[in-house]
């Protein structure tokens, strides 16, 4: 017998798959681990029964596949950025949005701890919102917000339709991801850590990616992914600097405008997207992340890893 289904966890070799409304615990065949193919979060498998016990037997083919977070079929992604404490950090953010753009997941941004500063959070949703993003200023502390970012995850899933749908909270450790879920979802009971003193950084308590059903009978799920404080685009291929202009949506009315075909959009003379910045059409803080991630693509080539 074979059935279809999605893994949902996957931690040292067990994997938990969804499949026709069950949960199965089941490994992989050894012949992915021969091919350097591991499952992963969010796969479409097939389960074939083995010696009285389910195993996977067939990976289906991804629609994308995550490093940070490790993903597969993933359909929306909320980068999550704290208001503070720990400090905003809009590089990661933008790393985030940037790698959703290129592999066509679609993305929004939650601004997280709102109530410990009203305007800065929403000085970076104002950020957000500019390029086109929805935006959710959320308090997982008094509520405010929360109920609109639910019904948006609640849409998600449409009226009908086969399978379910992939959404995951990812951003740096300390943002208020799992108490963010914890909020929305009480019956998660997820596990949430303090701040750092000496660090002003958030300690890990997810370790790993877990998929979860947001409501009885919702086609939704979520995952809480484990923090990060970056994502190391020197080590990891995640794409070239030729595609980065690509991976920010607010470009592309000024795709070929420049006055040199091969404009970098750094800060060369006639560049139109320089331009709307100067002018305040594209925010600045977005394009700093550009340069910063441009610095780092532009010398780097397939073999440094």
């Amino acid at each position: 017998m074979v059935l279809s289904g999605v893994i949902i966890k996957g931690v040292g070799g067990l994997y938990t798959v969804l499949a026709d409304g069950e949960c199965y615990e089941c490994r992989a065949r050894g012949v992915f681990r021969r091919e350097h193919i591991s499952p992963t979060v969010g796969d479409r498998v097939k389960l074939a029964l083995e010696a009285d016990a389910y195993v996977i037997d067939e990976i289906e083919e991804r629609r994308s596949l995550l490093i940070r977070p490790p993903m597969a079929n993933l359909d929306t992604l909320f980068a999550i950025v704290p208001t503070c404490r720990p400090a905003p950090d809009l590089l990661s953010v933008d790393k985030l949005l940037c790698i959703a753009e290129h592999a066509d997941i679609s993305a929004a941004v939650i601004i997280t701890k709102r109530e410990l500063d009203e305007d800065a959070a929403e000085r970076a949703a104002d950020i957000y919102r500019r390029v086109g993003y929805s935006v959710f200023p959320v308090s997982a502390e008094t509520g405010d917000g929360v109920d609109a970012l639910s019904r948006y995850i609640d849409s998600l899933g449409g009226e009908d339709g086969d399978g379910i749908i992939v959404t995951a909270f990812a951003g740096a450790s300390g943002a208020g991801k799992s108490t963010l879920l914890n909020r929305i979802y009480p019956d998660l009971h997820l596990g949430t850590g303090a701040l750092s003193r000496k660090i002003s950084r958030g300690k890990q308590t997810t370790r790993h990616v877990e998929l979860y059903p947001t409501a009885a009978g919702s086609r939704v799920y979520v995952a809480d992914t484990p923090g990060f404080s970056l994502l190391d685009f020197e080590r990891f291929d995640f794409f070239s600097c030729e595609a980065l202009p690509f991976t920010f949506p607010e470009f592309e009315p000024y795709h070929g405008k420049c006055r040199y075909t091969k404009c970098t959009h750094v800060c060369e003379d006639g560049c139109a997207v320089i331009k709307a910045v100067n002018e305040g059409i594209i925010p600045r803080e977005r394009h700093n992340s550009y340069r910063a991630l441009y610095a780092i693509l532009k010398d780097k080539r397939p073999w440094n890893k």
